[in-house]
């Protein structure tokens, strides 16, 4: 079983933390979890505010390349709507190539209308856009040509230097798996990224996108084994894990909250392809109970208990690998490495023993041959 470690570059910790600080222990955790055994690092993409701070994550990416040689690369996702075409493919292939082959790409369309408005994208157009950009550049980083004639984008045929050395068959993921976002995903070839946890007892199985990508590919045919991502908090107290894992989940929801603009009812009525989404928004007296009640799902507890309920969810989503959020919210450095430690020596070593019924390293093998 791959097992990788997610970061959203959550900062939370308050204005009197440095960005700068903020920005370089991120970084350097992620390239210590090589050292640890993780076999992958993921990393978000957001901007302007402190719910996520990572707001290029194949720039990223490429600087721990460098800094590494075994560690998968994943993007936790880039959000495609907001991309050119032509750079995006590039710096795809860049990392790549630098890298040695060792990127992941999950894509997603995104939320935020702070975000849209900042990048000065319109969201009205934002479905469109993901699947314009995706049908240019998900061809151009196996063929090294980009080319395109949409009504969102005029993109002249052009020729990408370098070109591509791997195929991506098997190493592309979706983060968004909602609407239109489906076809896109199944005609892409697309695993699903189970970003946010169910409740225990609660959990149901991908058999929507299942059931698109047979229309896509045909009856009978199932897309990728899914990734599993979730808050963790680990600790060798199991109520004093419940106990920070709750606040810190709670944290990293406040911030979403404020990011996403849930605490302004009315803001996705009128956006076209976001209108269920208004049902998420909330009256501003509304949001202290509702992130407190989020925060309830995180997954805590000792290391057996982690190992017991990250089991339960193998036995759900029959995923080909974790990729864990083990500090978030605001967590501090110091506490933050002791849940990377601990997970790292007594839980790490039992989840990648685990057999999987696909798996994605097993695609890096069959790129490299």
């Amino acid at each position: 079983m791959h097992v990788g470690l997610a970061s959203g570059f959550a900062h939370q910790r308050g204005d009197s933390y440095s960005d700068t600080q903020f920005i370089r222990e991120e970084v350097e955790n992620l390239v210590l979890a090589e050292e640890l055994g993780f076999d992958s690092v993921w990393i978000t993409e957001h901007h302007f505010t402190d719910y996520s701070m990572s707001n290029d994550p194949l720039q990223l990416l490429t600087y721990i390349a460098g800094r590494t040689k075994r560690v998968k690369l994943g993007t936790q996702v880039i959000i495609a709507p907001w991309r050119d075409p032509v750079r995006l493919a590039e710096a795809i292939i860049n990392l790549d190539i630098i890298s040695g082959g060792r990127a992941i790409l999950g894509f997603g369309g995104g939320l935020s209308p702070d975000e849209f408005r900042g990048l000065r994208v319109d969201q009205n157009k934002s479905r469109a856009l993901y699947n314009d950009v995706l049908d240019m550049v998900i061809p151009a980083i196996e063929t090294g040509i980009l080319e395109g004639e949409t009504e969102t984008i005029s993109q002249p045929r052009v020729e990408l230097r370098p070109r591509p050395f791997k195929s991506f068959e098997g190493r592309k993921f979706c983060g968004s798996l909602s609407g239109t976002s489906m076809f896109a995903a199944a005609r892409h070839g697309f695993g699903n990224m189970v970003l946010m946890l169910p409740q225990r007892g609660k959990e149901v199985g991908p058999d929507k996108y299942v059931e698109v990508w047979q229309q896509v590919h045909g009856a009978g045919t199932r897309p990728p084994a899914p990734m599993v991502s979730g808050n963790f908090y680990i600790d060798e107290d199991a109520d004093f894990a419940a106990e920070q894992g709750h606040k810190y989940l709670a944290n990293t929801m406040r911030a979403a909250v404020k990011n996403y603009s849930l605490d302004k009812p009315g803001t996705f009525a009128d956006i076209k392809g976001y209108e269920n989404y208004e049902n998420m928004t909330m009256p501003p007296e509304a949001v202290e109970e509702y992130c407190q009640n989020f925060g309830h799902g995180a997954v805590t507890g000792t290391p057996q208990m982690i190992l017991e309920r990250m089991w339960e969810l193998k036995e759900v989503f029959k995923p080909q690998g974790f990729f864990p959020h083990l500090y978030f919210g605001g967590m501090p450095q110091e506490e933050a490495l002791k849940s990377m430690h601990l997970f790292a020596e007594k839980v790490l070593p039992e989840v990648k023993s685990w057999e999987a019924d696909a798996s994605i390293d097993d695609r890096f093998l069959e790129a490299a041959e």
